[in-house]
């Protein structure tokens, strides 16, 4: 009988070159500090909250005026607790969406809540209130604006420069900045100036992941939770731009509801057949982003909507525990306050990711394999029933692991293969069943170099 064991990166890499110089190039793309630290943070959530509260609409018309923010007061403190709850790193607000009303005093448009009947800077109380409970902050700003009359002229680019600066320069340290390509069909034909408002980014505000519509964090392409069976973070470059083109964006509230259900147009992005292909590439990872309701603003015709703790966990297992980070839209009501339905199902979220890591079996920093180390062997101290392996790549190293095999050794000492999967990244959560055994294995398979796995975990 064949060793099943025998074929490993060691031997064939299952058919492919080890270290060649196409194998070079790939893994000479690494992610920038910014990018590293957003992978030690891979969960936060976003907030939808404006005008579209107020109006009970997803996509605002334009025609609003500041006296249709109804909205009087706002409970930002019970916001951020109950987010620092759920286990997220930190929020990003929405501070102008499409219908283009500013939440901050903005010195260039009166469509602000300065001239509503809303007492105070709502940037600055949700900024304020992420500080008091240790989250990142993060800022939206919508490129398209329903309402500002310099919008399709090359005056708006300043407007819009401007708006972005006193967002950059005005509330503390900001962790992202998130675009979207969002613009109507019937809106004026106009060319953002991208490059322009990265170089003010970088230069404001050089510790911020740039999103979506940027060059940092890639949007996973649906906006339903779905993610790719691979999900590779080193990419043709080309896809750093691609959300930026009109005809790739949403052009309709009817698009955005399509989206929920879509799959990626591209399953394939990162693999040696697609990136072979490719001229530069770039690290550019991926973030999935869903929201808690069916709607993206609060509606209370959608509280049957929202999303139970241990589907959120599903999402976060999808996103988190492969290869991508997760952003989780909570929207609070036109009260000012996140719903009970939704704050209860994030208190859900958070107590299932603690107990995801809460009993360890056993933690191991492996580092760079050597030609030794087809697989690993992991020994527990006592018969386990194994729930979770949590794997990470250094991927300062760049992400090189393309196939791998877990393994558990039952009390007989006889193996059994549990999980067969493809990429690690910054991090991996195979979820098994709980079955005892004595100890595990991790076999990698195939490999771009030396396999370098800054750590292992077993839970329970």
């Amino acid at each position: 009988m064949e060793n099943q064991f025998i074929k490993n990166w060691t031997t064939n890499n299952n058919g492919y070159p080890l270290f060649d110089e196409e194998v070079k190039r790939y893994i000479s793309v690494f992610p920038s500090e910014n990018q590293i630290r957003l992978s030690e943070n891979p969960y936060y959530c976003f907030i939808h909250f404006g005008m579209n509260t107020a109006t009970a609409r997803e996509w605002g018309t334009g025609k609003e005026t500041p006296a249709d923010f109804t909205i009087k007061s706002i409970k930002p403190q019970q916001w951020a607790k109950s987010i620092k709850a759920s286990g997220a790193s930190g929020i990003i607000l929405t501070c102008k969406h499409h219908d283009g009303f500013c939440l901050w005093p903005s010195k260039y448009t009166e469509f602000s809540v300065k001239n509503s009947g809303f007492d105070g800077d709502i940037v600055k109380m949700v900024a304020d209130a992420c500080k008091a409970e240790n989250l990142y902050f993060g800022v939206y700003l919508s490129p398209w604006d329903m309402h500002e009359e310099t919008y399709g002229t090359e005056a708006y680019n300043d407007y819009f420069c401007n708006q972005l600066t006193e967002l950059l320069t005005n509330y503390g340290e900001i962790n992202e900045v998130w675009f979207d390509g969002a613009k109507g069909a019937n809106a004026r034909a106009f060319e953002y100036d991208w490059r322009r408002y990265y170089a003010l980014i970088r230069t404001l505000q050089p510790s911020a992941n740039i999103a979506i519509c940027g060059p940092d964090i890639r949007w996973v392409g649906n906006e339903g939770g779905k993610t790719r069976k691979s999900e590779f973070s080193v990419v043709p470059k080309a896809l750093c731009m691609s959300e930026t083109v009109s005809k790739n964006s949403q052009h309709s509230e009817k698009d955005a509801v399509k989206l929920k259900t879509l799959t990626s147009t591209d399953e394939d992005l990162g693999s040696r057949r697609v990136l072979a292909d490719a001229g530069e590439l770039c690290w550019y990872p991926a973030e999935v982003d869903v929201s808690i309701r069916r709607g993206w603003f609060y509606s209370k015709n959608e509280n049957i909507t929202v999303k139970n703790g241990r589907k959120l966990f599903k999402l976060y297992l999808s996103s988190v525990g492969k290869n991508c980070t997760f952003l989780l839209n909570v929207p609070p009501t036109d009260r000012g306050v996140i719903h009970h339905k939704d704050v209860r199902a994030l208190k859900s979220l958070g107590k299932r990711i603690h107990h995801l890591t809460s009993n360890p079996i056993l933690i191991d920093k492996p580092g760079e394999f050597t030609e030794r180390d087809g697989y690993i062997d992991f020994a527990f101290d006592s018969p386990r029933r194994l729930k979770y392996v949590i794997i990470k790549e250094d991927i300062r190293k760049s992400q090189r692991v393309e196939k791998f095999d877990i393994y558990i050794k039952k009390e007989n000492g006889k193996w059994k293969r549990e999980a067969s999967e493809t990429i690690i990244g910054s991090g991996r959560i195979i979820a098994l069943k709980g079955k005892k055994c004595v100890g595990a294995r991790l076999i990698v398979r195939q490999s771009r170099g030396n396999p370098v796995i800054s750590e292992i975990g077993f839970y329970e």
